[in-house]
Order: C-alpha cells, then structure tokens, then sequence
C-alpha cells in the first residue's frame, strides 16, 4: 500500500520557541478534529465520556470535523490535530485518510481499528495468499449466506468499494502518535489530548497507556 509524503513526526503543535522573555505567551485556540473510517464509533462514544472535560476542550480548541460533533462534510484545511478511529477498508476510507494527512499536523490513531485494523480485518482471513480479496467478500457475505436471490451491491458514487484488504491507519499514512485501546478510555484520552494543548507530546508508557483491548 502507497503510503502518504513523509512529515516532521516531532513537531507538536502549538509549542512555541524559547524567546527570553518571562512572560507565558498565550495560546491561540488549536484546531481539532475527530475521523471515523471503518470502526464502530465506540472510540467516539468514549471521547464523549470525557464529560466535564469537554468544557475545557471546548474553551482550548476549536472543534473544526467531527462525525458526532459537527455538520460540516469536507475535512477542512490546516487542523492541528485529528483523532481518527477505524481501519482502512474501502475506498471513501483511503481518500480521507490521504486527505486528513496533508491537512493535518498530527494525526492521531485513535483505538485498536485505527492501530492494527482489528475486528474489520477479519474479512482478510478471505483474502488468503492474496487471492479473493474484495470479490470474496461480497460473494460470501451477498450471495452464498443470502436468503434469496443475493446479489453484489454495487452503486458507484453512492456506495464506496472495498478494498482488497483492510488496513491499519499506519500501512496508508505517515501516524505521530498511536492511542489503543477497544475503545480506549476517556482517562486514556485526556492523558494524550492535555498535553499536546500544552504543547507537550504525551508520555506513553505502561500498561494504563499502552493496553489493547
């Protein structure tokens, strides 16, 4: 799988230069945003269990794409940070997935979908040896365990195609930071999401960071 241009991984946004002078600078507002590919929306839910701490979000950053917050449909120009759930598995996928990566300073891998693709993969156990592939699935799932007279779906520009294979996040796109976790937990986010307001990047060691599952 073709991956994205390479990017500065250590570029945390919203840090500033030491100046000299000993006043703290104020931070502008950072721009956020929340993706979901091919996942759940557990990871999302999870983000939502944030609870009071939405308040404080919502006073640092601006919430620019999200499924479960926002209207707005084309992922937009210079975000500083997106949190994107889910593997890679069809086409509308890859083309967010490439586009949030050239509008973003750091993306994010947001849960066990996005990290190792995880439950979506399961369709690749078709896909053995690299054959079948998408057309396995669809005969499997439409057509060999349908009830009647099963058919493939197939609706171009309504209907996005599968991928032969499903992928993690990383295996199409350049990632700065993983968050695991099925989903992770509202703690776990905060941990990653406080720092980088700070400009900080997060300390991602240990079990209460790092666990799958």
């Amino acid at each position: 799988m073709t991956t994205a241009s390479a990017h500065d991984p250590t570029t945390v946004p919203g840090a500033t230069a030491v100046t000299g002078s000993t006043a703290p600078a104020a931070r502008p507002r950072l721009r956020l945003a929340t993706a979901w590919l091919a996942g759940c929306s557990g990871c999302h839910m999870s983000f939502l269990d944030l609870d009071e701490l939405l308040f404080v979000l919502a006073e640092r950053v601006e919430l620019v794409y999200s499924p479960v917050a926002s209207d707005i449909k084309t992922y937009p120009e210079a975000v500083d940070i997106c949190l994107v759930e889910g593997a890679v598995a069809n086409t509308a996928n890859l083309e967010l997935a490439l586009q949030l990566r050239a509008r973003t300073a750091l993306v994010i891998s947001f849960g066990d979908c996005a990290v190792t693709a995880n439950v979506p993969a399961l369709r690749n156990l078709l896909n053995r040896d690299g054959r079948g592939g998408a057309e396995a699935v669809l005969q499997r799932s439409y057509v060999d365990l349908a009830d009647g007279s099963g058919r493939h779906p197939h609706a171009p520009g309504l209907v996005p195609e599968l991928l032969d294979q499903v992928w993690p996040l990383h295996a199409v796109i350049p990632v700065d930071l993983y968050l695991p976790g099925c989903p992770p937990s509202a703690e776990r986010i905060a941990a990653t999401l406080l720092p980088l307001l700070d400009g900080q990047r997060p300390i991602q060691a240990g079990p209460a960071m790092l666990r799958f599952g």
